[in-house]
Formats: structure tokens, sequence, C-alpha cells
């Protein structure tokens, strides 16, 4: 009753409105328009990426020579030859040329199956990054940089353990993966992928196209059939003039070698993309405005003002971000998938967020103070309207930085992606810009009350100045009797 009693009509039917405002417009995405893809001129749902092992999207795209394998084997292969080619390179982007893009990848796999965003562990050479050992998408374990020729995969039950061998003689272990639920029967051999080739052109990002072959030879697989290789593309592939005028993906042999030609990428982030649960936040804007105008007029106690607008902001976008997610799928949209506990994270965080920037205007005693130094960065940022080394900066000094607690999209350093906020991707982790913003609210308080006591001083001393009856200081008269 206390909290309430600071809040007069008005600021409780202010609250109110700003949570109904923020739910409205996280529905707008879905209600401007409906998704609709077509196939042959037949409607049919848009496509999304696969979901990996952990229920994120993922990437999974790559050209797959392969046989099944039993619960105990092993594939051998030397790498005789890697090359690639690269479509509309940089300075001119009217050519194609050969050359290998960093993350280039081919190498050996064992696969649960061929259905995409299933499980798997890869030992692998790369175009710029040397010989690798990576698995269920997320993880990446590094080799040796140069040398290596030989590259091996055994596997025992769910265990799956890479080698590399400059000679085919000596073998060194580069990582081991666990690969629970692995079936007794997986497909294992080799596979080949090339990711785009990301570049930003006036302004704008393109990513072209690219594509990776290599050439094997000495290739054993033990604990398998002796049965033919089937060539396999995982994920869409085969579509460009490139790949059909001149060099189709796939498995070819030719006198006891074995060449594997693909494009895409087998990876932790997907490239379809499509929508995020942050994209329901389109009301957060105008909530801020609403309760940093409140904190600007507020003149009840902290505590009162730091709950009132955690519980509407948690309101407002508890049911902003399930709902807003529910209508985008509705409306034929794909959803990037993330985990409950993501969602709760999203959802908790931001409302503290806001509640702290109430916080933060009521110790400035100015809406306009707060929202230059709020509201204004954050919009900035997450809009492609300035350079990208700025608006990350944006974030990490600026009370801001708190507003990484609502990123759910990962960085990986074996991803090339435009990583900035305009794509998702804040410069801090969430807890760390929660800190900056706790930061800068805790500083803030300490000189409100500063300012306060101040002001109490030269009033108390303005009011014994003017009361006859308060004690003076100075020497005391002497008084002579007659």
């Amino acid at each position: 009753m206390q909290l309430l009693s600071y809040f007069t009509r008005g600021r409780i039917i202010a609250l109110i409105a700003a949570a109904l405002i923020t739910v409205l417009l996280g529905l707008l995405p879905a209600v401007a328009g409906r998704a609709t893809c077509s196939a042959d001129n037949v409607e049919v749902a848009c496509p999304a990426d696969p979901v990996g092992p952990r229920g994120e999207a993922v990437s999974d795209q790559f050209a797959f020579g392969h046989r099944p394998l039993g619960t105990e084997g092993s594939i051998t292969a030397r790498l005789a030859s890697m090359t690639g080619t690269i479509t509309y390179p940089p300075p001119g982007h009217d050519q194609i040329v050969e050359g290998l893009v960093p993350w280039a990848k081919a190498g050996l796999i064992i696969k649960d199956g061929l259905a995409p965003g299933s499980s798997y562990a890869a030992i692998m050479f790369t175009g710029a990054h040397g010989v690798r050992m990576q698995h269920d998408y997320v993880h990446d374990t590094a080799g040796s940089a140069s040398g290596a020729h030989w590259v091996r995969l055994t596997r025992s039950g769910e265990v799956v353990t890479g080698y590399e061998s400059p000679d085919g003689i000596t073998w060194t272990p580069v990582g081991t993966a666990r690969l629970d639920g692995l079936p007794s029967v997986v497909q294992v051999g080799l596979f080949a992928t090339s990711p785009g080739d990301l570049s930003v052109v006036g302004g704008s990002t393109q990513v072209r196209f690219t594509q990776a072959g290599a050439e094997f030879d000495h290739v054993t697989v033990t604990g398998s059939p002796e049965t033919a290789w089937t060539s396999t593309t995982v994920g869409e592939m085969g579509t460009t003039d490139w790949e059909r005028d001149h060099l189709a993906p796939g498995l070819v042999e030719a006198g006891g070698t074995l060449r594997i030609t693909g494009s895409g990428d087998i990876g932790p982030v997907g490239t379809i993309g499509g929508a995020s649960i942050e994209d329901t936040l389109l009301g957060l804007p105008v909530l801020l405005v609403f309760v940093i105008v409140l904190g600007a007029r507020f003149r009840g106690s902290v505590p009162a003002l730091f709950g009132a607008t955690l519980a509407t902001a948690l309101v407002a976008i508890g049911i902003t971000v399930p709902l807003g997610t529910l209508v985008l799928r509705a409306a034929g949209s794909t959803v990037l998938p993330v985990s409950l506990l993501t969602t709760a994270r999203v959802v908790v965080g931001v409302a503290l967020v806001v509640a702290l920037i109430a916080v933060l205007a009521r110790a400035l005693r100015s809406w306009l103070a707060a929202s230059a130094l709020t509201v204004v960065p954050y919009v900035l940022a997450v809009h492609p309207l300035l350079p990208d080394g700025v608006a990350d900066w944006l974030l990490r000094l600026t009370p801001a930085a708190g507003f990484a607690v609502q990123q759910t999209a990962g960085e990986f350093p074996q991803v090339l992606a435009h990583y900035t906020p305009a794509a998702g991707y804040f410069p801090l982790p969430g807890w760390a810009g929660l800190v900056i913003t706790v930061a800068y609210v805790v500083a803030a308080l300490v000189l409100m009350r500063l300012v306060a006591d101040r002001r109490q001083t030269t009033l108390s001393s303005a009011t014994r100045g003017s009361d006859p009856a308060a004690p003076r200081s100075g020497p005391i008269p002497t008084v002579h009797r007659p």
C-alpha cells in the first residue's frame, strides 16, 4: 500500500498505456505482412535453417561421399590437393577467380544420417586455419597450422576421435567428441563445403558464392561393408550458374582418387535466417520513454519507482515476446528457435534494464538527459544509422550497454558473419552490459544524495541565519554591572 501511495491515477494509467503499446508494437512485424514462399507458382512453406542437437538454428550444407559404418571403425585419407573458386571478388566484383576462403573445409566426417542438423564429428583441412576437428556445430578444436597431409577419424561407440599425420605413420590426436545417442549405423566419408565470402559494398553487406574441392587418395575404411561410395548433397546445392555450367558438387572417383566438391557451411550460425525473439521488442523505445518521463518527475522513494517499473516491464515484455513469436510463426515467418530458459532470460533481463533506466532518470531529474544516455544510443546502434565501430562503442560506454541482455545470437570465431548491433550482435556479454548500466545508476544515485545533502546544509545555514533565537558563533560579549 505504501508503494501504491506514491502513484497517482495518472501515473498508473501511463504505465498501463506503456505496457499496452509495447505489446501492440511487438505484434506489428507479424500483422504488417504475411510471409509467403512459392515454388513453380505454388505456395509452399518458407525455408528455415536446420535445427542442431542443442535446439538452435545451424548451417548444415555440404557435399558428402559416404558409406555406412558400424559401432567400431575408422576412415583414413591423404589430402592430395585442395582448390577453390570465389565469385565476384573485390575491388571490381566482376570476376571469377581461383582461391579458398579462410573457412573453406574438406576432410572426413562421421554423421548421424543425412538429415540436415543431425549430429556429426569431422576432421578437416581449411583454407587458412590449418587442421581442425569440429563436432555438433559449436565445438571447434585446432590442430596443426600446417604440415599435416593425412587425417583419420575413429569411432568407438559414441566416441569419435580425430587424428592428423604428416606421413601416415606417426599420428597425433587432435580432439575427441562424444556424440550422445549415436545410432549403431552411421554414415562415414569425405566432405567439402565453403561458406559465402562476406563483403561490404556501398554500406550494405553482400555474400558471394564460393566453392571448395579436395582430392584425396589412400582412402581406407574399417568397420564398414565393402560397398560403393554414394554421393549426396546435404542441404540445397547445385543451383548456381557456376555449378550448373562449370563444376557440379559431389563426389567423383578417378584413378584411385576421390574428389569431393561442395559449397555452404557446417557451423553454429544459420544462413537462411529468420526473425528472432528480439524482433518482437519493437515497442521497447516507447516503453523506455514512458518510464523515463515518469522517473524524472517522480519524487517518491527509489524502491517504489524501481518496483513499479520492473513489474510493468515484466508484464509488458513477458506478454510481448511469447505472443509476438507465436503470431510471427502463425503468419508464416521463420523464428529462430531458442530455449525456454533463454526466453526467460531476455524477458527478465530487459525488464530489469527498463527499471534501472527509470531510476537513472529519477536520479538525474531530467528525462532529456536520461533519454540521451539510453534511448538515443540504443536506437542509433541497433538500426544501421551509424558506422559499426561507433555503434559498438556507444553500447560499451553508455548505460545503453545493458540492452545486451536481449541478445540471443552467439558469436563464433569459426563463422564469418557481420557481427554488429544492427545484425543482433552486441559488443558485450549481457552480464557485462548490465554491470555498466548498474554502475551508471549507482553513480547517479550517489550524486543525487550528495546534491541533496549540500542543499540541506545550505538551507539549514540560511534558516539559522534568519532566526533571532538561533545560537550565534563568535566571542561572548562582556557584561558590565554598575
